[in-house]
């Protein structure tokens, strides 16, 4: 079965730090660009940031120097640093897997942030 499957979410205050997680099945693991997207109600989902097999990574202007992505090939898993936390931040954040045409999303999870 491919499956994303997303941990770490919950409610911190502003100025806090989070760790994201997410763990991947039934994929050739190191063949994807990783993702974390985000999307709050009204809003469009937004790239928050995405790492390649090899390690090259690219961040979404709102959280560029806060966040942080990293990815373990031997485990399959991808994980955001949040940090400086902003009320702006709150926002559903899905795990994302990219192969060409072929993209996975996870359920998501949800990070709050009290002002």
């Amino acid at each position: 079965q491919v499956q994303l499957v997303e941990s770490g979410g919950g409610l911190v205050q502003a100025g806090g730090s989070l760790r994201l997680s997410c763990e991947a099945s039934g994929i050739t693991f190191i063949t994807f660009v990783m993702g974390w997207y985000r999307q709050a109600p009204g809003k469009q989902r937004e790239l928050v940031a995405r790492i390649s097999g090899g390690g090259i990574t690219n961040y979404g202007d709102s959280v560029k120097g806060r966040f942080t992505i990293s990815r373990d090939n031997a485990k399959n898993t991808v994980t955001l640093q949040l940090s400086s936390l902003k009320p702006a931040d709150t926002a559903v954040y899905y795990c994302n897997a990219l192969r060409g045409t072929t993209n996975i999303w996870g359920q998501g999870t949800q990070v709050t942030v009290s002002s």
